[in-house]
């Protein structure tokens, strides 16, 4: 097992990933500790904010970029020969697939289907009544600096990526899974968790549900391109794809 290629030190990228990871912890508490008003109750109501892709992303991030920094630990505590076997390598693949799998193609997903919404009209996914209760820096912490971040990581270290039958299909078990939970929401609750799906005819939902699900295989094949491009030279090559 060759060594985990990193542009540098494991001191450099603990240093990198626990600045990170700190600021998805800040990130979450802010959201978290938002006082919310009755002008805009989905926080209060069924599901809380566990209902919202932004907030499981949130999650999501802080989750793998602690997940980093306790393989740097290990990098930078255990020798060389001792972390290509046993525990710390089963962390390293664990990372690799967790990055592979959900970080990037999720994160990528909610920074781009955010600002497309929101360019096209804003008050499909974030009413202008946001603009009181969440401050500008919060918004653009959840929808826009996780994907700067994202490319940080992509850079910083290279990834494995498993076969893309085994990856885009645990992506669209994740995909399944989120999309049944709106569902269930939209059941339970009567209250669609984002306004656009209020305004769409249930072929239109249908559809919508149907492209957004779909729009997650091309970010994980573009995750892939990214990391083998910032990776080319490393003389890392590439397993064949199935």
């Amino acid at each position: 097992m060759a060594a985990i290629a990193t542009r540098t030190g494991p001191k450099m990228c603990l240093l990198v990933h626990l600045l990170i990871f700190s600021w998805y912890l800040f990130t979450i508490w802010s959201n978290v500790s938002l006082q919310t008003s009755d002008r805009h109750p989905g926080v209060r109501s069924y599901g809380g904010r566990w209902k919202y892709l932004t907030f499981i992303d949130l999650v999501l991030q802080a989750v793998f970029f602690g997940l980093c920094v306790l393989v740097d630990v290990i990098h930078t505590a255990v020798p060389v020969k001792q972390t290509r076997s046993g525990t710390p390598l089963t962390l390293t693949k664990a990372r690799d697939f967790y990055f592979t799998v959900l970080a990037f193609p999720v994160g990528t997903f909610v920074f781009a289907s955010f600002w497309t919404l929101y360019t096209y009209n804003r008050e499909l996914v974030y009413p202008k009544i946001l603009d009181d209760i969440i401050p500008i820096w919060l918004n653009h912490a959840m929808h826009t600096v996780i994907m700067p971040l994202l490319l940080v990581q992509m850079f910083l270290q290279n990834h494995k990526y498993p076969s893309r039958t085994k990856g885009i299909s645990a992506l669209a078990l994740f995909a399944v899974l989120y999309l049944s939970w709106v569902l269930w929401v939209r059941h339970a609750s009567g209250v669609w968790v984002y306004p656009i799906m209020a305004h769409l005819s249930p072929v239109g939902l249908c559809l919508f549900l149907g492209a957004a699900s779909l729009s997650m295989a091309p970010l994980y094949l573009l995750g892939e391109k990214l990391n083998l491009m910032m990776w080319r030279t490393t003389g890392n090559p590439k397993k064949k794809k199935k």
